[in-house]
């Protein structure tokens, strides 16, 4: 005992019912720990034994040897748990021994568990109406992340993090259960950054008189990023990729390019989206706002059963359509007219696995079919025959979400035009909510936004994005505030009264599918992910920035916000290898991904198919300048072997494939059910069922 007393450092006594218990501690670990047994005596209280802990046993030690030890320690520590009786009874002891000891304030826990562990101001952690070191507040953290089940590094880490900065366990395990604490739940700030641009004013556009004049009765000047394509070219031709964030006004730079075309004699303008509901609401906006100086149509995607593609007007002065219904028009042999602007908005649907090679076939065929028409319309001028559509389709490509602008402009042969200011600051906010709980926090949130006025008037009102329309009718049947849901299911008249609604700040929130975000123009200061999920899918870190940059307008709010309600361990479909709580961080620290175009070979087959049905011979040059890499060759081969293609031209078999957008093994599917005489509905219920699983 003497040589270990000669090297503890401190001596700590906590109060152990009428016994101390003792820890001995020398290099910042425990030497001992044991419990010191008092006696009262006529000069105070004395020790009467020392039993030290070795595993389930004790070892006994006589009082002269607690004392030699107390004597040769360096300091003696009595915790500030110890009772105020308690402690004078020790002080009393060590006072028999002239040996000095301070309170000190310690871990109860640690000091119950026989470990010393002071704790201060900066390490103290509340819990239960006192306070623990920052280790026993982490396994208390730990044990009650065990009822919420499996949750992540990441998340934990989050936790933990909270737990150190604001040391109060409660209020770190509330987060679990959906309460919102700002302070705790934020988890950054994008801030509102600008750029300086010379605002290029209305006036000294140049533009055709009906297109000038309109822009005249809006703006007086131009806002920075449409300045920037138009010192780039915009308006003189040029083609261009427009990548800047949300709401900083990129669709203008395609609608006065193109409309001044139009207007100028230079061809049709053709812009095109990714999706019907959105095709749909692009052409009521251009019907609306411009439907007095042109002609409008609508070419959205055909059935598959039945051709219903085919309604529109190809002599209108603009096409509004989606990918599919331009493309579906190219493969079957429609005219599309005399192209002279083409605007592709979410150009970078380019890197999505799904519909990525789809738009980039649609590009290299469009570029065909515009090339085609110049050189025709080249020999009608040498005959005699002027053309007013003899000039080059100006191409224009808009996105918020590129991470290699520059590559994709050089592979587009476009000038790239890039602004990175975001009017508003944006505070994204985390926490964490199982599915019951996640409607009682979004009603708690859409409440707080729609009862707050910004500094320009205007309440806060909310998009909460989910991943199915059966939710979002149940989102909004249960919000307490007006609210209604919004999705590619509703008619056109019903899509109109809820934009209607929301502009005139009579909703406090709509929700929406993650699948319209793109095209969710709803001014809302606040956006709130009820899932991460888009379908059985996760969101990509592009999808995610897309639909966060929906929050806050420099017009209506001082700031946006966005909440994620994050359920661990939780996934939508057994196909999802992730959980919603890893994928949420994925997103928060992600970076912007590159757009690039992959090929399988069913897609690549998909495409040269498409390819050979619009251009013939010309199908490897089609391939050939195309943003992915395919194999033409092997495509090509597979081409002959499913009897698609003779030679290079498609057969009966390949131009039914091509025109409806089937990939080989849906084709196999498809003549299955026909030999087998299956009904055509029923045929097709199947495929879509098997997409969907």
């Amino acid at each position: 005992m003497s040589q270990q007393a000669a090297q503890v450092d401190t001596l700590f006594l906590h109060e152990h019912g009428e016994d101390v218990r003792v820890v001995a501690n020398r290099d910042g670990g425990r030497l001992f720990h044991g419990v010191l047994e008092l006696k009262e005596t006529d000069a105070g209280p004395r020790p009467r034994r020392l039993r030290i802990r070795d595993g389930t046993s004790e070892d006994l030690r006589s009082p002269d040897q607690f004392v030699e030890l107390a004597r040769r320690a360096a300091r003696i520590r009595i915790s500030e748990q110890t009772s105020p009786n308690a402690r004078d009874r020790i002080r009393e002891m060590l006072d028999g021994y002239q040996l000095d000891a301070k309170v000190v304030r310690t871990c109860r826990y640690c000091s119950n568990a026989g470990r010393y562990s002071p704790i201060t101001s900066e390490t103290a952690i509340e819990a239960d109406g006192e306070t623990i070191c920052p280790s026993c507040a982490r396994e208390e953290l730990d044990r009650e992340l065990a009822f919420q089940g499996d949750i992540t590094g990441d998340a934990r880490a989050r936790l933990e993090d909270l737990l150190l900065e604001v040391q109060d366990l409660e209020r770190i395990t509330n987060l679990l259960s959906g309460q919102l604490d700002p302070d705790l739940t934020k988890f950054d700030e994008i801030s509102a950054t600008t750029e300086d641009v010379e605002p290029v004013a209305v006036n000294s556009l140049g533009l055709h008189p009906g297109i000038q004049q309109h822009l005249e009765g809006r703006f007086e000047t131009l806002l920075p990023v449409q300045s920037l394509a138009v010192e780039h070219g915009a308006t003189d031709g040029a083609d261009q990729l427009v990548v800047s964030a949300t709401a900083t006004g990129k669709t203008l730079i395609g609608e006065m390019a193109g409309l001044d075309r139009v207007l100028n004699g230079k061809g049709t303008m053709l812009f095109l989206v990714p999706l019907v509901a959105l095709a749909n609401q692009k052409y009521e906006s251009f019907q609306e706002r411009y439907g007095d100086m042109v002609d409008v149509s609508l070419r959205v995607g055909a059935s598959r059963i039945a051709d219903e593609g085919g309604r529109f007007d190809p002599d209108a002065d603009v096409i509004v359509g989606t990918y599919e219904g331009i493309d579906h028009a190219l493969r079957t042999g429609k005219d599309l007219g005399n192209i002279g602007t083409v605007v592709i908005d979410e150009v970078h649907t380019l890197g999505e696995d799904e519909r990525g090679h789809r738009l980039d076939g649609l590009i290299s065929r469009l570029k065909y079919y515009c090339e085609r028409g110049t050189t025709e319309a080249s020999r009608d001028k040498r005959a005699g025959n002027a053309s007013e559509h003899s000039g080059d389709t100006q191409w224009i490509y808009l996105s918020a979400t590129v991470g290699n602008p520059g590559q994709l402009a050089k592979k587009l042969r476009a000038n790239l035009v890039e602004f990175e200011e975001r009017p508003v600051p944006i505070e994204r906010h985390l926490t964490f909510a199982d599915g019951r709980e996640k409607i009682d926090t979004e009603n708690k949130l859409v409440k707080r936004a729609f009862d707050t006025k910004s500094s320009k008037g205007y309440r806060g009102q909310t998009i909460i994005f989910t991943n199915s329309r059966r939710r979002c009718h149940q989102i909004s049947r249960k919000l307490n505030y007006s609210s209604a849901p919004y999705h590619a299911g509703l008619d056109n008249r019903k899509r109109q009264q809820v934009e209607r609604q929301f502009a005139d700040q009579e909703l406090a929130a709509v929700v929406t599918t993650a699948a319209l975000a793109a095209g969710v123009d709803f001014p809302a200061s606040q956006v709130i992910f009820d899932s991460l999920a888009m379908g059985i899918e996760w969101l990509t870190v592009q999808e995610f920035s897309q639909m966060l940059g929906r929050a806050g307008r420099p017009d209506y709010h001082d700031k946006g916000t966005v909440y994620l309600l994050v359920e661990p361990d939780c996934s939508y479909h057994n196909s999802m290898e992730m959980t919603e709580d890893e994928v949420a961080f994925k997103l928060l620290k992600g970076e912007m991904e590159p757009v690039i175009t992959r090929y399988d070979e069913g897609a690549a087959v998909e495409e040269t198919l498409a390819n050979v049905t619009v251009a013939g011979k010309q199908a490897k040059r089609l391939n050939d300048r195309m943003i992915g890499e395919l194999p033409t060759k092997h495509a090509l081969g597979k081409l002959l072997e499913y009897d698609f293609i003779d030679g290079l031209s498609p057969t009966p078999l390949g131009r039914a494939v091509t025109r409806h957008f089937l990939a080989p093994d849906e084709s196999f599917q498809l003549l299955d059910g026909i030999r087998k005489g299956l009904d055509p509905y029923d045929i097709v219920a199947e495929m879509e069922l098997r997409e969907e699983q």
